[in-house]
């Protein structure tokens, strides 16, 4: 698939969670490569001002910016059917929104509901909303799934975000199984994995961005880089860990399985020393 062939004038983005971080970010791509950009987040200033930055780079008239709530399919379809109207087709969707309260296993329902309503059923009804008029226009595009490396490794703490995160990956791989038995299509699905990025879900009470992140910039380039490579899995490093040490991270996440360990090995102290170890092996 020629990405190039996508992201460029006149075909359409739409990027929920686009009023800021690594969303606006790739609206900011989309519209210099000079697609016509919407962006879905929730109403109010910081949508309204990621709209005028949008607009300085790409005009008005190729810019929509649109309060949508995710975790509302009904919210996603009045989205579908605004850009449809003003744009006609949509040829990249980015299901990108997310949201991080802290919750620990028997913590207070409301940041339960929140975070799976958002991060994961956000996901599915965004390719369920979308998808099926992407497959029926013929013509080739892309859905792209905001996950995260806590969705591989699951570490403690903020079960929540874990479990949504891992639902996204094993939606993701489901979808472009689906998509690529679908006689026709020309869709193609990808699970972007970000790094530390510094964004506001990640930035705290912190003004200035900790060496070791990536700014959202960053990961949208790499982003892209890897979608010309036609890669599934956008697993991105950051300025501290390097894809080694994920890869590593991630095949002992998967050994606990395989070596009947107990569950989150890397952290239990009968096993924190070999998993150490495990990280200085020569391969």
């Amino acid at each position: 698939m020629n990405i190039q062939e996508i992201l460029k004038k006149p075909n359409v983005a739409v990027i929920t969670g686009g009023a800021s971080g690594i969303g606006l970010a790739a609206a900011k791509h989309f519209a210099k490569a000079g697609m016509r950009v919407a962006i879905a987040d929730l109403g109010g200033e910081r949508l309204a001002k990621a709209r005028g930055e949008l607009e300085a780079i790409a005009g008005h008239e190729r810019v929509m910016a649109i309060a949508a709530d995710v975790s509302d399919k009904t919210s996603l379809e009045a989205l579908e059917r605004a850009v449809v109207q003003r744009f006609g087709r949509v040829h990249v969707l980015m299901n990108n929104a997310g949201i991080g309260p802290e919750t620990s296993i028997f913590s207070a329902q409301a940041n339960w509901d929140s975070i799976l309503a958002v991060n994961l059923l956000g996901v599915i009804n965004g390719t369920r909303v979308f998808g099926p008029g992407m497959l029926a226009h013929g013509e080739p595009g892309l859905i792209i799934n905001t996950g995260s490396k806590q969705g591989i490794t699951t570490p403690p703490g903020n079960p929540a975000y874990n479990i949504s995160k891992a639902g996204v990956k094993v939606f993701t791989e489901a979808l472009e199984h689906e998509l690529r038995n679908t006689e026709g299509s020309k869709i193609s699905a990808h699970l972007l994995i970000p790094g530390f990025v510094f964004t506001g879900l990640t930035r705290g009470d912190s003004a200035e961005k900790p060496a070791a992140a990536w700014t959202p910039e960053q990961t949208v380039d790499f982003m892209i880089e890897s979608l010309q490579r036609g890669d599934f899995y956008i697993l991105c490093p950051d300025n501290d860990v390097a894809r080694p040490v994920d890869e590593r991270r991630m095949a002992w996440a998967i050994g606990d399985i395989i070596e009947n360990r107990p569950p989150l090995s890397r952290w239990h102290k009968d096993y924190a020393d070999r998993f150490k170890a495990s990280l200085e092996e020569k391969r």
